[in-house]
């Protein structure tokens, strides 16, 4: 078998080619979580985690690589209910990149990592041959109290879904620079420290979070119900999508629910909670636009199904082939 880009998607190849090969090679009891960061054990507990970011345009409407990949580690660890403390960066280089563009990078990464309250602490370049691409790997280290265990797996029947603000805004934006549509769509790239930090200090029965970054909520959910052994339950009304995105994806044929976000959270918590935890992703600085959008089932089907605007249910699956355009 060959790579391609379907591979990348975040979707089912993605899926298969991490259990298939690296899963495989790699098993152990924290990684086979397959969690947005690993958990593990240290001075106190620490989660880690990495990403590579290879996006095109490397300047895009609401961002740029250098807070893509601050907001995209800072988050990961966050899902993992870690509290983010100390990044590396690693820069890939190919001849040619432009000098003035780094300095507008690095400085980006700077105000960033400031706005989230880490040190980015560590980093390396190299430089290859090329025509002046730039790209960014990140690794991170969050320290998570004792007593505190989020995942997929700790999911309850009953549980609420919620996401913190509209889909499918970064992915809209990076496809629009790429196919020179003028429109007003920004990117939602952002890190979620202040909103996560709310529902801690409210006392949150928080199970489960993740970042909807590729492969969209779609795939979340499907990856979210196979750990647990539970059914979700969405509503598609209660998903909220801006006028502008949702034009957008008419007229490109788009799903919300399969689009990339750089700056929205799933999270499932307590059915007690469900009001309170709604309250305190709003009153937080990037979850204006939080909803209340589904619930865990009661029954062990391990399927994600919707609620139609017209009254019907039907099945959604993960992302399947190539989710375009790549976007982190």
């Amino acid at each position: 078998m060959k790579i391609t880009m379907a591979h990348g998607s975040g979707g089912e190849e993605t899926s298969k080619l991490i259990g298939d090969i690296f899963e495989a090679a790699f098993s152990n009891p924290v990684l086979d979580r397959m969690e947005d960061a690993a958990v593990v054990a240290g001075s106190q507990r620490i989660a880690v985690t990495t990403d590579s970011f290879v996006v095109t345009p490397l300047f895009f409407p609401g961002g740029d690589i250098g807070r893509l990949c601050v907001c995209g580690t800072v988050n990961d660890l966050l899902m993992s209910g870690a509290d983010p403390k100390y990044l590396t960066c690693g820069f890939i280089l190919e001849e040619g990149a432009d000098t003035e563009a780094l300095k507008h990078i690095a400085a980006s990464m700077a105000e960033t990592a400031a706005e989230a309250g880490v040190c980015i602490v560590a980093g390396d370049t190299k430089v290859v041959e090329g025509n002046g691409g730039i790209y960014i790997n990140t690794s991170g280290v969050g320290f998570v109290p004792q007593g505190r265990d989020i995942g997929a797996a700790c999911c309850r029947p009953g549980d609420a879904i919620l996401v913190s603000g509209s889909l499918g805004d970064h992915h809209a934006a990076i496809l629009s620079s790429r196919m020179g549509i003028e429109n007003q769509i920004q990117s939602d790239c952002a890190p979620l420290v202040e909103m996560v930090k709310n529902m801690e200090q409210e006392g949150i029965r928080i199970h489960a979070m993740r970042d909807i970054t590729r492969g969209g909520l779609a795939t979340i959910a499907n990856e979210w119900a196979e750990r647990c052994g539970l059914g979700i339950c969405l509503e598609e009304k209660a998903i909220p999508v801006s006028p502008m995105v949702q034009s957008f994806c008419q007229i490109l044929g788009l799903d919300p629910l399969y689009m990339g976000n750089e700056g929205k959270m799933a999270v499932a918590v307590d059915k007690n909670d469900e009001e309170r935890a709604l309250r305190c992703i709003r009153k937080s600085r990037y979850g204006q636009r939080a909803a209340v959008i589904g619930h865990i089932a009661e029954n062990g089907q391990k399927t994600v199904t919707i609620r139609t605007a017209l009254g019907g249910e039907r099945v959604v699956s993960k992302l399947y082939g190539e989710g375009l355009p790549r976007i982190c």
